[in-house]
């Protein structure tokens, strides 16, 4: 039996994962647009033998009422996911693509189309990242006053992954004939309408393209609320989470592997992987001073910003001295959602101060941070890899293209030598690459079920 070995994807924004990385003076901003460098990139992380790339996506912009006179990072200005990743697919060969896209304002019939035409272009390497999008600009931009609450948002989610996969599976693997000879150009015993109608989502027809080469896409998913682990435990095959210490990795690896038997499946069907941003060198010294110079590059009000958008702080915190911890009676909002908890945790476990907390938040919004050598890292990463609190990582280079080459060049060799990663691609898809099995279509067991009770 092959030992197990480390995940890793890469998180790699074109401005860069850490607030202020895009002032870096060896980072590209100006190249957030263009294909070739998006292409550098990908290809730079393939290198590094990464499952996948991932990239986030939130349908909203700036606020120009704040924002516009700053001249400053506090957008979320970039090309859309699947657009990107399409033609990304044309010029790599291995690694994968997890796309973000919302369950709350996204339909299920073009989503699931658009995801089965990425896996099917990228030969088997597509994967979505649901998000069911809590931002109430975001609902605002789609006509809606305000965001659905959270479990409406989580039960339609529910009902949009479900509705996908009965899409994707419209077509059994060989309903396609092409018989010239006979002129058949598909089985229509092997086609399959949802005739789906549920409290949010109603579809009726089959998807209007083949079952994509993996069966389903690989389904992603984020929320560390206890819907959002409901929801992961249900149909997650890859989980990206927050955690900042060993023992709440651990508890979280625990609970939602402990949920899965409930759904009929094993531990093996979901891959835990933590985020975390890395600041490597060739010594720990070296590596301070590359996370001390891009803090030095954060304005104050956008690093304010920063808190407000993530921490859900009611209050202006500008109106105190940003080198004083948190006042004490400052908490979150009623509805909170658990990222904005962590950041509060963090600035009341570590008496940061308010500088110290942004300042903190900004290199992985509130995802662990690793600052050190590569066996430094490396220790690291290994310690939460061997003790139930990882099956890899989404790494987050804190500025690009710099970070990500350090890492490629220096930990990915470190992991290598310890035996912890790759050496080359296990497979062709990104499946396979992640040790996850490929789903049948539920139309085939169904049948194949009754044919065996009859």
């Amino acid at each position: 039996m092959s030992k197990r070995k480390i995940k890793l994807g890469a998180f790699v924004p074109g401005i860069s994962q850490h607030l202020a990385g895009w002032r870096h003076p060896q980072a590209r901003p100006q190249d957030n647009h263009s294909l070739a460098y998006f292409v550098e990139l990908a290809k730079t992380a393939e290198r590094g033998l990464f499952d996948a790339y991932f990239l986030a996506d939130i349908p909203v912009s700036v606020d120009p009422d704040r924002t516009a006179n700053l001249g400053l990072n506090a957008n979320n200005t970039g090309l859309e996911p699947i657009t990107l990743f399409s033609a990304l697919s044309a010029v790599t060969q291995h690694i994968g693509f997890i796309a973000t896209a919302s369950s709350t304002y996204e339909q299920p019939y073009s989503l699931a189309r658009k995801f089965a035409s990425l896996d099917h272009l990228s030969q088997g390497r597509a994967a979505w990242n649901v998000v069911t999008t809590a931002q109430p600009e975001a609902a605002k931009n789609y006509g809606l006053e305000q965001a659905p609450l959270p479990q409406a948002r989580y039960e339609r989610a529910d009902e949009f992954i479900n509705v996908a996969q009965k899409l994707w599976d419209s077509w059994e693997d060989d309903a396609f004939s092409y018989d010239k000879a006979s002129g058949e150009f598909f089985d229509g015993s092997k086609v399959h309408a949802p005739r789906f109608k549920g409290k949010h989502i109603a579809v009726d027809g089959a998807l209007n393209i083949a079952r994509p080469p993996q069966g389903y896409p690989v389904i992603v998913q984020a929320g560390q609320s206890e819907d959002g682990r409901e929801l992961a435990a249900k149909y997650a095959e890859v989980i990206f989470t927050a955690q900042q210490n060993l023992s709440d990795a651990q508890s979280f690896y625990r609970d939602v592997k402990q949920r899965l038997s409930k759904y009929g499946r094993h531990a093996d069907d979901v891959k835990i992987m933590p985020g975390v941003s890395i600041f490597v060198a060739a010594t720990e010294a070296e590596a301070r001073a590359k996370y001390d110079e891009l803090n030095s590059y954060i304005h104050p009000s956008v690093g304010l910003m920063l808190l407000h958008a993530l921490g859900g702080f009611t209050e202006d915190l500008s109106q105190y001295d940003l080198d004083q911890p948190l006042p004490a009676h400052i908490g979150q909002l009623s509805h909170g959602a658990s990222r904005q908890q962590l950041i509060l945790d963090i600035a009341r476990k570590n008496n940061f101060s308010i500088r110290q907390l942004y300042q903190w938040i900004a290199s992985a919004r509130g995802h662990w941070t690793l600052i050190g050598t590569p066996a430094q890292i490396a220790d690291q990463l290994q310690q939460w890899f061997e003790n139930d609190a990882a099956d890899g990582f989404n790494i987050l280079p804190p500025t690009t293209p710099a970070s990500l080459d350090d890492f490629v060049d220096s930990v990915v060799p470190e992991l290598q030598r310890r035996g912890l990663f790759r050496t080359a691609y296990e497979g062709k898809t990104l499946r396979d690459n992640l040790g996850l099995k490929r789903p049948e279509n539920q139309y085939v067991l169904a049948r194949r079920y009754t044919e065996h009770a009859s």
